[in-house]
């Protein structure tokens, strides 16, 4: 029983992450993490 409910409570946060990750509002802030590793570091230490 106890193993069934933290399956069902791990699903749960599991989906909403994943909602979250993939909203359309947070495609600009993963775009620019993206980019990061292609700057140069003087643009970066800004």
């Amino acid at each position: 029983m106890v193993a069934g409910i933290v399956t069902a409570i791990l699903l749960a946060l599991f989906l909403t992450g994943w909602v979250w990750a993939w909203r359309p509002a947070r495609k600009a802030e993963f775009d620019a993490a993206a980019r990061l590793p292609l700057m140069d570091n003087e643009e970066t230490s800004r």
